[in-house]
């Protein structure tokens, strides 16, 4: 992997890593932490069903056995509640892995699959506000991991229409709010 330090250079205390599955965004995100005394990983998404979903699963205990020791776990979907808690604990990094399965849990928590689109935004939006808000005002270090999902196929159904759709604009509305975005493919990182 590229490091994507530069000598001399003051590190950004905002930044957002996306890229494709597998791209290596996590290990580039974590990469970007290993020096801190503290950090704390939030992983904002549904707690797998082990017996429904094996694989899923499988890639988070991949995540936890990855993680250095003395890194805190922080799960649940209220991602803005975690960043707000985390930023009155002095000292301490916080990494965000990541907003796709936090959109995910946004959209199961409330029902909203099957709502209008413009319903759906309306309620991503909504909490995406109190994200921003959390992110602006933490007062150190922050890296967010994010999947980059409209460079492929249209998908087929509307929910996988929904999800990419939305995604986007959660992407967008992160990235104006840090200091560095850091597109990662193969392995390789490009600072945007």
């Amino acid at each position: 992997m590229v490091s994507v330090a530069s000598s001399g250079a003051e590190r950004p205390r905002t930044v957002l890593v996306t890229g494709g599955v597998r791209s290596g965004k996590s290990t580039h995100a974590e990469r970007l932490l290993a020096d801190e005394a503290a950090v704390v990983y939030v992983a904002p998404g549904p707690s797998p069903d082990v017996e429904q979903d094996p694989d899923w699963a499988a890639r988070i205990e991949a995540h936890r056995s990855r993680r250095p020791a003395h890194w805190e776990t922080v799960e649940g979907d209220d991602l803005a509640g975690a960043l707000q808690r985390e930023g009155q604990r002095e000292g301490a990094a916080v990494l965000v892995d990541c907003l796709g399965t936090w959109l995910t849990s946004v959209i199961d928590a409330a029902g909203a699959w099957e709502e209008s689109s413009e319903a759906v935004h309306d309620l991503v939006l909504d909490r995406l506000a109190a994200v921003t808000v959390a992110i602006q005002g933490h007062p150190g270090r922050i890296v967010l991991v994010t999947n980059e999902v409209g460079l492929g196929v249209v998908p087929e159904h509307r929910s996988g229409r929904l999800f990419r759709d939305l995604l986007g604009t959660v992407n967008q509305r992160v990235a104006e709010v840090c200091d560095e975005v850091h597109l990662v493919v193969a392995g390789r990182v490009l600072v945007l």
